[in-house]
Order: structure tokens, then C-alpha cells, then sequence
């Protein structure tokens, strides 16, 4: 039987992270198995649900490089198929229509809780003699009372649960539109899905999903519900921990392989092996191998992955990348040097692509002040002089680049008769505002001579007016 596996985010909000690692592993078993990934967009919440959030999915998707093979199905497109699985249910004695007002079930919850019972639908309606009635009304599933209910799941093991802790739940409601638990069991069969890859909380759906997959004749999937994600503190996941939407890391620059080797390894391991190609992960996946504990995102890690693919990286992919960050703070690529030569020159250090960008800002725009302490310490009287001959030399360079700039340096220093590091910080600190940055030749170079002479200039008179003071 070829394996067919599914993702289906309701489009109420962005892609979150849980999301994304549930996709990532219904995409990795079927990848895996040489099968099929369908997305399907659980729609029928008409009030939550928005277009710019199943934009919002599917551009985090595209960028996860999760391409589904099927879809995506709309569940609002598919009322008629509900409405016709229902209406067979009735007939078939599995479903009867509930005509409980609204207020006569929250009284009876409420007397429920009263008695410190677990709120569930009384029945009133189950065994209602004659035919349809008349007026507002949902439909229920007939829940069987007796027995168990179990299924082996791939992640959990074994799960049973007793039918008499489950009530009829709704499967239409009174204005007609299908439940979660009613519409998702019509898809799953219908598109004939036969894994169902999923957060664990939503184990406690699975045994009435099971009743009515077997009610309309269908055949059972393997279910694996996966552990969730909790942040480092050991609480749920949330927007307190930093960014949980998918598209937003995109947006703090991280490469989307480090998001995605971090998500497989949310509950799932292989030995000690830490960065995993794609390729890898779809040959080494494995349902079986997931933790059933609770897994914990970790931005530390994350960011030591995000370093790794930054330094193996193309330069020119890392260009269009650090310009799309640099354009993000309102900065012109083009008016400075190639962002895939900076790129180059900031790789060793940067843990996304959003801190290159910001370290990267003198290249593109003159700063409007020193940092204080590098100012400070380098942009002294003293150092002056060496300054004033050094920028002589740079001017006179028949060719700028770094190893003209490194040889103008390291002889101006020798004929000042003092060590590179007291000419060179001090020229770091004139030219790029700062202590620190990647070789000052190599800095220099992407600077451009005329930026490079009219710093220093500055910097000469940053250093007489201070000796004035």
C-alpha cells in the first residue's frame, strides 16, 4: 500500500513552529517511502479563517522547501461531501439529529459541574422516538457505550480508551457546518491518507475519529502523535520565547536548512549526529525513533546550526540573502559594495544573516558616531601622526585593493617605527566606527577609497578637536 500522509493547518494565524516540524514529518515519511504529501487547508472556520493566512502557510512551506504532491484541498469546497457522509450516517441508524437549545445544554453542563461530573451531552436526543422534527437542530454521532476503543500508535504505543468516558459528540452543527473531528475522518478517507502524522494533543480525538471512519466503512490509518514543543523553561511553546513563526526566523535570517535540521531533531534523533543534510533526513527518518517526551527548542542551537550553513554557503546565495536583510533595514544594496563580498568578509562571524546585516552597515552608509570605548582607546593624539602618513599612502595607492591597502599599512607602521595593531585599530576604529570588523585590508578594499580618505579625515579632526578639549 503507498503511503499517503497529510498536513492540514487551519488558516486562523502564520505557520508556527509546532506546525512546521508536524508538516516536516508527514513530508520526511512520505519522502521516505516514496509515497505521497497532500496539504489540505482546514477552512471551515469562516470567522478565523483569512486568505492572507493560508498565504502566510503557504509561503512558509515554499520556504521550508515542504512541496506537497497533492493540493491544496479546501475544506470549504467540500460542504456538499460533508453534508452527504452525514445525511449516510443517519441512514444508517449511526447519527441522530439533536434539537437541544443552546441554553438547555449549558444547564446541563453547568449542573454537571455543579456535581463535579465531566461534562458531556446527557443523550436527551439519542433515542427521540418518531421521525425528524422540526426546527433548529445539530446532528450527533452515536457513540457506541460499551467496550474499548484502541489502536497502536507508531510514537505512544499502545492507547485504549473506555467508550463510556465519550459522550455523542456534534458532527454538524446547528448551522450546518461540519465539526473538526466529523470533517477531518471524511477527508482522511476520501483521500485515501494512510498515516496520520499529528500533535499529541490530539490523541483524544483519535478514538471517536476511529468510530466514524469505521461508521462510514473506511479504512484506519496508522496515527503517530508526535511529543509538542516546549521552550527552554519547560513551558509551552510561545511568543515569550522569541519568534514561533515560521516565516519570521526567515525574516531574522536564518537559512531555512538550519530550521529545518532543528525541527527534525525536536523528538527525533539519530545517535549522536547533529546537522543532517535534506537527503539524510529522508533516508534516515523514522516515525518509530520519535521521543514521546516533550521536545525543547533551543535558539542556542538553532543559532550554531544557522552558523554552520551560513559558513557552507555559496557566496552568491549569501549576496542575495544579505541583501534582502540589508534592504530590510533601509538600506540600497547597490550603494555599496557586492553584499556577496561582504558576505564573504562577515561569514566567520555571524549567526544569522539579520546580525551580518547589521554589522555590515558602514559599508552602505556613513555612521553617526564612534562607539564610545573603541573611540576612546584608539582615537588618541598619539595617533594622530601615524593616521596623517597612512592616509598619504593610501592616496597615492595606484590600485585599491587589499593587498596594496595591507603592503600601505604594514609600511607606514614601519616607518612610524611602531607594531600593525597600533595603526591598524586605530584605522578600524576611524573607518568603521568600531572596535571590531574582518581584516582592516580586506575592510578597506569593500569600503572604496573615496569613503576610506573622507573617514579618515574625520576621524583626524574627531582626534584635534579632542586633544583641544
Amino acid at each position: 500500500m503507498a503511503v499517503r500522509t497529510r498536513f492540514a493547518p487551519s488558516p486562523t494565524g502564520y505557520l508556527h513552529v509546532g506546525g512546521a516540524r508536524t508538516a516536516l514529518f508527514c513530508w520526511l515519511h512520505a519522502r521516505r517511502h516514496g509515497g505521497a504529501f497532500l496539504l489540505r487547508i482546514e477552512d471551515t472556520d469562516r470567522a478565523r479563517s483569512t486568505r492572507e493566512a493560508v498565504d502566510a502557510i503557504l509561503d512558509g512551506m515554499a520556504w521550508l522547501g515542504l512541496d506537497w504532491d497533492e493540493g491544496p484541498f479546501f475544506q470549504s469546497e467540500r460542504m456538499d461531501r460533508y453534508r452527504e457522509a452525514a445525511e449516510a450516517l443517519l441512514e444508517a441508524g449511526s447519527a441522530y439529529r439533536c434539537y437541544c437549545s443552546p441554553e438547555r445544554l449549558e444547564r446541563v453542563r453547568a449542573d454537571q459541574l455543579a456535581r463535579r461530573e465531566k461534562p458531556r451531552y446527557d443523550g436527551r436526543c439519542r433515542d427521540r422516538e418518531g421521525g425528524p422534527g422540526e426546527g433548529p437542530h445539530a446532528i450527533r454521532f452515536r457513540t457506541p457505550r460499551d467496550g474499548e476503543t484502541a489502536f497502536d500508535d507508531l510514537v505512544r504505543g499502545r492507547v485504549v480508551i473506555r467508550n463510556d468516558e465519550l459522550d455523542d459528540l456534534v458532527i454538524v452543527r446547528r448551522d450546518g457546518t461540519p465539526t473538526y473531528n466529523f470533517s477531518v475522518v471524511v477527508d482522511d478517507l476520501d483521500m485515501a491518507v494512510t498515516h496520520v502524522i499529528r500533535g499529541d494533543d490530539h490523541v483524544n480525538n483519535t478514538p471517536r475519529q476511529l468510530h466514524i471512519l469505521r461508521a462510514l466503512g473506511g479504512e484506519l490509518p496508522v496515527y503517530a502523535h508526535v511529543p509538542m514543543i516546549l521552550g527552554r523553561d519547560g513551558q509551552r511553546l510561545a511568543k515569550r520565547h522569541g519568534a514561533v513563526s515560521v516565516t519570521s526566523y526567515r525574516d531574522r535570517g536564518y537559512l531555512p536548512e538550519a530550521v529545518v535540521n532543528h525541527l527534525a531533531r525536536l523528538g527525533w534523533s539519530r545517535g549522536d549526529q547533529e546537522i543532517f543534510s535534506r537527503e539524510e533526513l529522508v533516508e534516515l527518518f523514522d516515525l518509530g525513533a520519535v521521543n514521546r517526551a516533550a521536545a525543547s527548542f533551543d535558539t542556542e542551537k538553532l543559532d550554531w546550526l544557522n552558523r554552520h550553513y551560513i559558513k557552507a554557503s555559496g557566496a552568491e546565495r549569501l549576496g542575495r540573502e544579505l541583501g534582502r536583510q540589508l534592504a530590510g533595514l533601509g538600506l540600497d544594496p547597490a550603494g555599496g559594495p557586492d553584499p556577496a563580498a561582504v558576505a564573504a568578509a562577515l561569514r566567520e562571524r555571524a549567526s544569522t544573516l539579520r546580525e551580518m546585516a547589521e554589522a555590515s552597515v558602514y559599508f552602505y552608509r556613513d555612521f553617526d558616531d564612534y562607539d564610545a570605548g573603541a573611540a576612546r582607546k584608539h582615537l588618541r593624539p598619539v595617533s594622530q601622526p601615524p593616521l596623517v602618513r597612512l592616509r598619504a599612502a593610501l592616496a597615492d595607492l595606484p590600485a585599491w585593493r587589499a593587498t596594496e591597502i595591507a603592503e600601505a599599512v604594514a609600511r607606514t607602521a614601519a616607518e612610524e617605527g611602531i607594531g600593525l595593531g597600533k595603526l591598524g585599530q586605530p584605522l578600524r576604529v576611524a573607518v568603521t566606527g568600531r572596535g571590531v570588523s574582518p581584516p582592516f585590508d580586506v575592510t578597506l578594499a569593500l569600503v572604496g577609497r573615496d569613503r576610506t580618505l573622507a573617514r579618515l579625515d574625520r576621524a583626524l579632526d574627531f582626534i584635534r578637536a579632542r586633544a583641544a578639549a
